[in-house]
């Protein structure tokens, strides 16, 4: 389907389907005017007469702004402006670079409504989810701005010799950040996952999504205000096989989130240069109903697990995997709140949901559920594209009957379809959940909390949430969150979310005596001494 066209893919809707939500008055052109992408787009650095390229707004299809291209030689300067400007920020104590977080915190939450409508201009979603983006930022904000000296402190460490070796764990920044942004959650994985990287004394060089440039280039803006120097957050914007490699050619670690097939190809790079990644990448996210589950909290909670930004979402739920003695019971719940979600794309709030992105996203959306419909999938609800409402509107879906040869049961949609399936046993519920290669969220809904967390335990995620969708866990900034397998390497948040972009560093002072024969002993009395030391150390616990 490479070769359709956004009107070819949306097709007439055939009638009944999701509602409209009330339009707002103020439009994505006045809200994102010509004015504002000029001084966003001073930030990119660009030299010379750049090439230019337009972005969409995926609400109406019209043109939303012209960018500025950076080029592999502006990646370059871009790296030597970082690390200029990392020196003297690595020196400052610990406690002022966090202020600046905590500055910035504060400054996200009152300009708030700036940035929700240019996250709304360049992704189509909902103004609430768009709002998950605000809240997900301020919350690591305050987070590394109140904890950043604690992870980052030297730390007193078991010397070789008791009182006669002094060890110490020191942390020192890798240097300058390459940090690959997708198009997604454009203010979240751009300056979200930078902050901890200025925490620990870093620069970076970002490279965002064309489509959602302006996002991150608003973010970077508040960021300077807040009192970050401005040469230490680089943005560079370009084609991905042309520019992200430029990126991880002169990156001390990267940092990347988008798909597993493009996070492979980032990991081969920064490995032959010798250089750390972590990689948040795709999923195929289950969510088990069991048999003794709040029915209408799990049904409105797969309404937020299956359709949050369109379903656009590393971390949302594409498979739902129901006790069968709830099964029907649970659908009919479920298949109700989705037919009454409230499609639209206002700069207001009061959409339940809004549009996908881009025709790329559509035609995938749409070919999965009409392949899987062809082969014998039933549409519960939804299944239509709404070209009444935009161009990428596509109505939320939830397909049963599906089978393991379609294409929607295994393969990544990123979109608002959920496929359902029964089961029987909690182990065949496990099993079925991690039957995939991916190994990013999950989600479990009982009344019985430990029962909840025993299933928990055995799904191969690298976040697990207890009746709730994802925000649960998502939102735990103090504690790590990432894939396991084909869902990625390393964590952002909580301890790991802030060394990762550091180096660690044993500061060893020796004092008395070596270690090595002295005091007139020879080799074998040496052996003897330290021998006869190791077993008295053992035996008084040492660690």
């Amino acid at each position: 389907m490479s070769d359709l066209t956004a009107d070819a893919v949306a097709t007439e809707h055939p009638g009944a389907g999701n509602p409209a939500a009330p339009g707002g008055a103020r439009t994505v052109a006045a809200a994102v005017p010509p004015s504002l992408v000029d001084r966003l787009a001073v930030g990119v650095t660009a030299t010379g007469e750049p090439d230019l390229v337009e972005t969409v707004a995926p609400l109406t299809g019209e043109r939303l702004a012209c960018l500025p291209q950076s080029t592999p030689a502006d990646v370059e300067v871009a790296f030597q402006l970082a690390r200029r400007a990392q020196t003297a920020w690595a020196a400052l104590p610990v406690r002022r670079r966090a202020a600046v977080l905590l500055r910035f915190h504060d400054l996200l939450l009152k300009r708030q409504d700036e940035v929700l409508d240019l996250i709304q201009a360049e992704t189509g979603k909902a103004r609430l989810h768009a709002f998950e983006e605000v809240l997900a930022v301020a919350m690591a904000a305050r987070h590394y701005g109140r904890t950043a000296h604690a992870y980052l402190k030297d730390k007193r460490r078991g010397g070789a010799l008791p009182v006669l070796t002094h060890a110490v764990e020191a942390r020192r920044p890798k240097g300058v950040i390459g940090h690959i942004s997708p198009w997604n959650y454009p203010l979240e994985l751009s300056v979200g996952d930078a902050l901890p990287a200025f925490a620990a004394g870093n620069a970076v060089v970002n490279k965002p999504d064309t489509q959602t440039a302006l996002t991150a280039l608003w973010a970077r803006e508040l960021l300077v205000e807040a009192g970050l120097p401005a040469d230490l957050w680089q943005v560079v914007i370009g084609d991905g096989p042309v520019i992200g490699p430029a990126v991880v050619e002169h990156a001390d670690y990267v940092s990347f989130t988008g798909s597993t097939r493009t996070g492979r190809d980032v990991a081969q790079r920064a490995a032959a240069r010798l250089v750390g990644a972590s990689l948040e990448l795709g999923g195929k996210n289950a969510m088990l109903v069991l048999s003794d589950a709040d029915l209408d909290a799990a049904a409105a909670g797969a309404v937020r697990a299956c359709f949050s930004s369109a379903g656009q979402l590393c971390i949302s739920i594409e498979r739902l995997l129901v006790h069968r003695s709830v099964a029907d019971e649970f659908l009919e719940r479920f298949a109700a709140r989705t037919r009454a979600l409230r499609l639209g794309g206002g700069l207001a709030y009061g959409a339940d949901m809004g549009s996908l992105v881009s025709v790329r996203q559509l035609e995938t959306t749409t070919r999965h559920v009409e392949e899987a419909v062809k082969a014998g999938a039933t549409v519960v609800a939804g299944g239509h594209a709404r070209p009444d409402l935009g161009p990428f509107f596509f109505e939320p879906t939830i397909l049963d009957d599906v089978t393991p040869e379609m294409a929607v049961c295994s393969e990544e949609t990123f979109g608002p379809v959920v496929s359902v399936y029964r089961f029987d046993t909690e182990e065949e519920a496990v099993a079925a959940a991690n039957s995939t290669p991916y190994g990013l969220n999950s989600s479990v809904w009982t009344k019985d909390l430990r029962r909840g967390r025993t299933v928990a335990a055995r799904l191969r995620t690298g976040t697990v949430n207890v009746n709730e969708a994802y925000a649960a866990a998502y939102g735990s900034v103090a504690s790590p969150m990432g894939g396991m397998g084909d869902s990625g390497l390393g964590r952002r948040h909580g301890a790991e979310g802030i060394l990762r972009f550091t180096e660690a560093q044993t500061i060893a002072t020796q004092r008395l005596m070596p270690i090595a024969p002295s005091f007139g002993l020879d080799d074998k009395q040496f052996a003897a001494v330290m021998t006869s030391g190791l077993r008295a150390l053992k035996a008084l616990r040492f660690r």
